[in-house]
This record gives C-alpha cells, sequence and structure tokens, in this order.
C-alpha cells in the first residue's frame, strides 16, 4: 500500500456486516461526483459507522467500473457499461441492496442522500435541503467552478431520478470559509468587479477544515470557541486555514483552488503577469496557460515531470534527485510561509493541524515544515509520535507552547452529519 495512503477502515470501526441495527437507525448515502467518477459511503447517521463504500470509474468512457467494499467485507471489483451518471447511480443502489453482498434490503432503508458541492459562491453558508430553488441557485455558481459544480449536478439529477422520495442535502466545500471578513476574502481589485461577478476569496476544503478544527478540540478535551487553530489539508490538492474561536477568519484558496500552496500539479500563488509573459512567449491563449497552472505545475512542474504524487517525489527527496528535492523543499516552505501568516492574522495560535493524504501521512514534511520553520513558536516534535501515521494524535512534545497534531479527515462523515441534521 502506498505510503501515504490510509490503513483500515477510515472510520475506526470494525465493520458492520451481522450487526444487527435498529429499526429507527437512519442510513446516509454520501455522494461525491466527478465529470467522469463518484465516489460513494453509506454511513450510518446514530452511530456514525461506515457501511459500505465504493467509486464508480470511467463514466461516460470505455472501460468504466465499480468497486464496492461492505465494511467487514472484501473489495468487489466489476467491469461495467455506464453510459451516464445515472447508471452509476443504478450501479451503487445494485451494489447496496445485493441480496449476497448488498448491507441494506431496499431503497427505504437509506433515509436520506449527502451530496459534495464544490462551490456555493456567497450563496450558501451552510448546507442545504436541494430543492428546486436551490438547485438553480448552485447552477448560477458553474462559471465559478466550471469542472465540478455541472458534475455534482449532474450526480444530483441522477439520485432524484431514481430515487425521487428520498431527501436530498447539498453540503458545500466553501460554506466553511463565508464567515470570513471581508478585509480577508476581497482582492486588490476594483470594486466593481465584486460587485458584478463576485470575485472574491472563497476557499475550499471547508468541510475538511471543519472537521479537523472540530476534531482537533474533541481530541483535547478543549472548548472549540477558544482555540485558535490553523489546518493544513495537505494532498494532491492542498490548503490552510485559519480558525478562530470557532469561524474561518481566512484560507489559502481563492475565487478557485489555484490559488495558495503549491499542490500536486496547481502551481499555488504567482505574479499574475506571468500569465501574459508565458502566452506570449509560447504563443498560447490564457486558457492554454490557465491549463498549464492547473494541471502540469505544481510538484508535477517543479520536479521535471517526475510525478504529482508525493510519495514519488518523497523518493526522489531521499535518492537525491535535485528537482525532487527543490520541489519538496518549496512544498513544505509554501506552507510554512502560510502558517506564519496565519499566526499574524489570529494574533497566535494555539493548535497546529496536519490532515489529508500527505499531512496525515507524511512525517519528513511534517518535521520539514516544524523543524526548519516554526522554532520561533516553541514547538518540539515528539519524533516517535511523528513517526506514526493517521491518528489523532499530538505529535509535539509536552514543554512545547503550541500542539502540533495529525488528524485524519472525514469529509463523508462530516457530510453524513449534516445531512443528518437537516433532515431528522
Amino acid at each position: 500500500m502506498g505510503r501515504y495512503r490510509r490503513r483500515g477502515c477510515p472510520y475506526g470501526s470494525t465493520g458492520t456486516v451481522g450487526i444487527k441495527r435498529k429499526e429507527s437507525d437512519m442510513n446516509i448515502l454520501v455522494i461525491n461526483c466527478g465529470s467522469s467518477s463518484l465516489k460513494f459511503q453509506l454511513i450510518n447517521a446514530e452511530t456514525e459507522q461506515l457501511i459500505a463504500k465504493g467509486l464508480c470509474e470511467r463514466i461516460g468512457i470505455e472501460g468504466s467500473k465499480i468497486s464496492y467494499t461492505p465494511a467487514g467485507g472484501s473489495k468487489e471489483e466489476k467491469e461495467t457499461p455506464m453510459e451516464n451518471h445515472t447508471d452509476a447511480i443504478r450501479m451503487v443502489i445494485e451494489a447496496l441492496t445485493n441480496e449476497k453482498t448488498g448491507v441494506v434490503k431496499s431503497l427505504e432503508e437509506i433515509g436520506a442522500v449527502g451530496h459534495r458541492i464544490v462551490h456555493g459562491g456567497e450563496k450558501f453558508a451552510e448546507a442545504a435541503i436541494l430543492n428546486e430553488e436551490v438547485l438553480s441557485a448552485i447552477a448560477e455558481c458553474n462559471d465559478l467552478a466550471p469542472l465540478h459544480n455541472p458534475a455534482n449536478l449532474i450526480g444530483i439529477n441522477a439520485c432524484r431520478k431514481l430515487m425521487p422520495d428520498t431527501p436530498m442535502v447539498g453540503v458545500f466545500d466553501t460554506a466553511f470559509h463565508q464567515t470570513m471578513p471581508a478585509k480577508a476574502y476581497m482582492y486588490g481589485l476594483p470594486y466593481e468587479y465584486y460587485e458584478k461577478y463576485k470575485v472574491r476569496r472563497y476557499g475550499f476544503h471547508g468541510t475538511s477544515h471543519s472537521y479537523v478544527s472540530k476534531r482537533a478540540a474533541e481530541v483535547l478535551g478543549k472548548n472549540y470557541e477558544d482555540l485558535k487553530i490553523i489546518v493544513c489539508h495537505l494532498g494532491n490538492g492542498a490548503s490552510v486555514s485559519a480558525v478562530k474561536n470557532g469561524k474561518c477568519v481566512d484560507t489559502s484558496m481563492g475565487l478557485t483552488p489555484l490559488e495558495g500552496l503549491i499542490m500536486g500539479t496547481r502551481s499555488g500563488d504567482i505574479d499574475p503577469a506571468i500569465m501574459e509573459f508565458i502566452a506570449h512567449k509560447e504563443n498560447k491563449t490564457i486558457e492554454e496557460v490557465i491549463s498549464v497552472l492547473n494541471k502540469k505545475s505544481g510538484v508535477l512542474g517543479l520536479s521535471g515531470n517526475l510525478s504529482s504524487d508525493f510519495r514519488d517525489i518523497e523518493e526522489g527527496y531521499h535518492a537525491g534527485n535535485e528537482k525532487a528535492v527543490l520541489a519538496m523543499e518549496a512544498f513544505a516552505y509554501r506552507v510554512a510561509k502560510y502558517i506564519g501568516a496565519y499566526v499574524a492574522a489570529m494574533n497566535g495560535v494555539d493548535v497546529i493541524c496536519f490532515t489529508a493524504g500527505v499531512g496525515e501521512n507524511g512525517p519528513l514534511v511534517r518535521r520539514m515544515i516544524c523543524d526548519n520553520y516554526l522554532g520561533y513558536l516553541g514547538i518540539n516534535l515528539d519524533e516517535e509520535a511523528n513517526n506514526r501515521r493517521g491518528e489523532d494524535i499530538s505529535i509535539t512534545t509536552p514543554d512545547s507552547r503550541v500542539i502540533v497534531m495529525t488528524v485524519p479527515t472525514n469529509e463523508e462523515l462530516a457530510i453524513a452529519r449534516e445531512t443528518y441534521r437537516l433532515v431528522r
């Protein structure tokens, strides 16, 4: 298994196969829909146990397949044509209700569906029941997330077609960041662009930042509203947030997920004049330059196209590959700069959390950030704890003035909780 992949059941559950559930228990189906993929999990809302999970891949493309794993059971894979997302949802339902390996007898045992939606603009500061008015408002945000929101809507409409009597809830990646003050979300642009087009910082990974910051307070036994927390969601997509007294006050991603940290294939922060410079030198359109910034940059570009996977970059780092070393050092440096900025924004920090694939399972990255740049905060890493992976633990020594933690994110559970809160 890959170095940054979490092991075992993502919820710490030993599985629910064979466990008799009460009739009153509500099962929430969580859907995360992409343009050609669909991830799903079925979660018991009361016990918060994972019941089953899976993935539909290559939807509308030759070679489409579904993988399905009931909790406590074996993973199954089936290659089957899926012309569209309705076919994919149908396959999900068939897997969940299969007589031999299914986990529910019928759709009546699924109380609601929670959909991950990438962009809610300024319209949504919290999750919402998906009715026609809400769906129309989501569609109005399509130009802010043209690769994601249309795909999210396709998944929602497919579910509504096949599960017309089941409540649907939308949970927005941008919602948690809607508490940012104007001084944090406004750009230094003509104000009319905000008035006309809502050009501002929105931030993403909000479901993860919300879950991790709350979970950190819970693990530490401290009041969430009394803490200053910095969450570092570090994966192929990466972002940092500042959470002061239970509210997000700043985050690194902007109008789109391109701003902020160096990521797997995204450039993160750059001088915007670079786009015009490259367009002229390479005879590219602005759309082509943006594609380079989104798909060919980040650690992939810095490493000389070695890889966008941080596991490969780390291997190159240890092997002495100069470009891999540069990519790792630049990534760690950018994270440290944002942490420093958010310490200033909150006038202090109590807890720094590392989460997501690299954050949870990358001891080297955490060490590079903390040892090289955060000594001024009085941070002392506990090397034994830092070498552990994917656990809710402090990785600093007792005398450290700031607590640094690893907190495995659980966006699906967070979506299930929000869905349950609205429909119960």
